[in-house]
């Protein structure tokens, strides 16, 4: 072993190198995970969701059924992720207080978890309007028909973008 006076890196623990075939970290995409992946995932998040829920008391605010309420369940999936990425990801410099933009994260959507319906036990979401026969027709018509659809593109800063440009690609 080499002595740490010397190589000080001796001490650092070293990191078994990633093998070339494992493949890239994918996105959570609930709809287009086989089930047998969406229920392994869903078990994952459930443990870091116990572990949010006591950590940061929580308990009030995201309901036990969180998991039964698909929006809930996608606002807690982006803090999870978002968690691995502040917590265990590699560092990003200039990223020097990701952990407390995480926790402003978390504060800012723990409002649109509480479930006031589910205070006293799990409520079924009410069901979706049936669609609307003629929406499809509106909406085509929207488009073709529309100044927000057909007006031209102009910029509503268009001669500071110009600047802007101009000092970024200057003449040669």
């Amino acid at each position: 072993m080499d002595d740490f006076l010397d190589n000080p890196a001796s001490l650092w623990p070293t990191v078994p190198p990633t093998p070339a075939e494992t493949p890239p970290p994918r996105r959570w995409v609930w709809s287009a995970m086989p089930p047998d992946e969406r229920q392994d995932r869903l078990r994952e998040l459930r443990t870091w969701v116990q572990w949010l829920r006591h950590t940061a008391e929580l308990h009030n605010d995201i309901p036990s059924c969180w998991y039964r309420h698909r929006w809930t369940r996608e606002m807690l999936t982006a803090l999870y992720l978002g968690w691995l990425r502040t917590y265990e990801g590699e560092r990003t410099p200039g990223r020097e207080l990701a952990e407390a933009d995480w926790i402003n994260t978390l504060l800012a959507l723990k409002p649109h978890m509480k479930l006031p319906a589910c205070a006293g036990g799990h409520q079924e979401p009410p069901p979706p309007p049936p669609p609307d026969p003629g929406a499809d027709d509106e909406w085509e018509l929207y488009l073709a028909t529309s100044a927000d659809t057909t007006a031209p593109a102009t910029h509503p800063a268009e001669a500071e973008a110009a600047r802007m440009n101009a000092e970024l690609d200057p003449p040669l």
